[in-house]
């Protein structure tokens, strides 16, 4: 337990800026493509352009700072929060993620308010689901039952892979016609 507090401890330490870094020309165009697109799938739920571009972007670079699927991640916020930032459930989970308090106290410093904080939520968030998918050795379906303890039980991982479907992005090369 206590190797495992240190890895997600760190995890969490490191304040990296959230902003993407392109090795080549093509990723950051794929970045700037699937940026235009999920901007206009969220616009509804998010109507400032700012907001919006700051919120991807930031969900864009803590999913792959941990290793993880960004239409996964976006599956699993609109299904926790909505994408509300001040979202609290009934037991207390806070945030878009919805992170329940007591890993502020595990693997923080204890202070749940940051949960707020949309980087440090989207960080605490991915780095606790990369853990469990882990654990649970690459099983998604076992993992979101994890995350949000409901483990074996299928509604929950269901609804987030129902709605990482429509976040989902096919890329595909410039002037290349749509199929």
């Amino acid at each position: 337990m206590d190797s495992v507090r240190t890895a997600l401890s760190s995890a969490i330490a490191n304040q990296a800026p959230p902003e993407p870094e392109f090795f080549t020309t093509e990723a950051r165009l794929h970045y700037l493509r699937w940026l235009g697109t999920q901007s206009d799938r969220l616009r509804r739920r998010k109507p400032e352009w700012e907001v919006r571009r700051d919120f991807l972007q930031t969900v864009w670079y803590e999913s792959k700072r941990a290793g993880l699927d960004v239409s996964l991640v976006l599956g699993l916020i609109q299904v926790e929060s909505g994408f509300r930032k001040f979202a609290v459930s009934s037991v207390g989970a806070r945030g878009y993620m919805q992170v329940m308090p007591f890993w502020t106290r595990v693997i923080g410093d204890g202070d749940a308010g940051k949960l707020f904080h949309m980087q440090t939520n989207l960080r605490f968030g991915c780095v606790i689901l990369r853990h469990y998918i882990d654990r649970e050795q690459g099983n998604l379906f076992m993992a979101l039952g994890r995350y949000n303890g409901s483990r074996g039980r299928s509604p929950y991982p269901d609804a987030v892979f129902g709605a990482q479907r429509s976040w989902a992005f096919a890329d595909r090369p410039a002037g290349a016609p749509a199929v």
